[in-house]
């Protein structure tokens, strides 16, 4: 029994063993990502309770052009997320696809939006670590606990899965063993789904990445696709992040997707009946201008134009596709804009 009084079957822990170079180097962007928010949270950008007990401390400052970065990031997809689910009235399922540490789905419980089912993939290496987190940290663990039926849920080395949330080992440029492993664990391909990834395609070859985006919108009738990455990286400012990287032996072998907001929509647009990118800058400005007011507050930023350059280096897209007609997904979202900037 775990620290709750919960059975749980165990499964012999199999050493998972990868000495590739460049896969390491991009599982470390797990911990910066999960570092740099915590930081930001720790200054007041936005409340998350739980990153806490995926990183011990709040660590060594942060520049405030990387916190407004992270909180730009943040707030814009848990808006399209949001929004998703209340559309939906949270009769949809949720695929976080190289979920790292992220904490979403706490998020998500504590707010009463919860998803039929919340689904993260990534390394099994990651997951391994994310899952021995849960089991040692009852804040964790408990609200998984409360939104699972029965007195055992299934929890072994790169697995978790209980009701409600499932976190899977699986590396996604094998999409037929990834796609066995969710329906293994009652993924849904009838439930209007939303997919996300987050800094995620960049590290795949424009042909994983193009194969995975192909899965989503061949797999579930009524889906949303939003994607999180690096954009118009072609100028200097964009190879410098791409040195930066290349130093740490960490590839971009998806970078040539990255070279415009009009790839952006190349890629998706093929596959899906709409497709709708925007710079960081948008997610900056978008906001109401209190809000902007509150957050410029929290730090003095010395060097303005340092976070315009960041922010136009990264970029939100957003696909749909309705083949069951709901008109819910489509109508909704192409009143974004007008939602966003009113």
């Amino acid at each position: 029994q775990n620290h709750l009084g919960i059975r749980s079957s165990m499964a012999s822990r199999q050493p998972f063993t990868d000495t590739d170079t460049a896969d390491e180097a991009v599982r470390a962007t797990c911990d910066d990502a999960t570092i740099c928010k915590r930081f930001a949270t720790s200054k007041g950008y936005w409340k998350d309770p739980y990153i806490q007990y995926f990183v011990r401390s709040v660590g060594e400052r942060k520049a405030p052009e990387i916190n407004r970065g992270y909180y730009a990031r943040v707030q814009g997809v848990n808006f399209l997320l949001d929004a998703f689910l209340k559309k939906t009235q949270c009769n949809c399922q949720v695929i976080n696809l190289g979920a790292g540490l992220d904490t979403t789905f706490w998020r998500l419980k504590d707010n009463n939006l919860m998803p039929q089912k919340f689904f993260e993939v990534d390394f099994p290496t990651i997951v391994s670590r994310k899952i021995h987190y849960i089991k040692t940290k009852p804040p964790l663990s408990k609200p998984i606990i409360e939104t699972h039926s029965t007195d055992s849920l299934l929890l072994d080395a790169h697995n978790l899965d209980s009701d409600r949330y499932c976190i899977i080992g699986a590396d996604l440029r094998n999409i037929s063993d990834m796609e066995e492993k969710l329906k293994k664990f009652q993924l849904n391909t009838e439930l209007p789904t939303l997919v996300l990834t987050e800094c995620v395609l960049v590290y795949m070859t424009p042909s994983q990445s193009s194969g995975l985006i192909r899965w989503v919108a061949e797999t579930f009738h009524t889906a949303m696709f939003i994607n999180y990455e690096q954009a118009n990286m072609c100028d200097r400012f964009g190879q410098v992040m791409i040195e930066n990287l290349q130093r740490r032996q960490c590839m971009l072998a998806g970078v040539d997707t990255c070279q415009s907001l009009d790839l952006q929509v190349t890629r998706t647009v093929s596959r899906f009946l709409l497709a709708s990118p925007h710079s960081g800058l948008f997610l900056w400005d978008g906001p109401h201008v209190e809000v902007v007011t509150v957050i410029e507050r929290l730090e003095f930023l010395d060097e303005g134009e340092l976070l315009q350059q960041l922010l136009q280096h990264y970029s939100i897209s957003w696909a749909t596709k309705d083949k069951l007609r709901l008109g819910k997904v489509l109508c909704f979202f192409l009143q974004l804009l007008d939602l966003i900037y009113a």
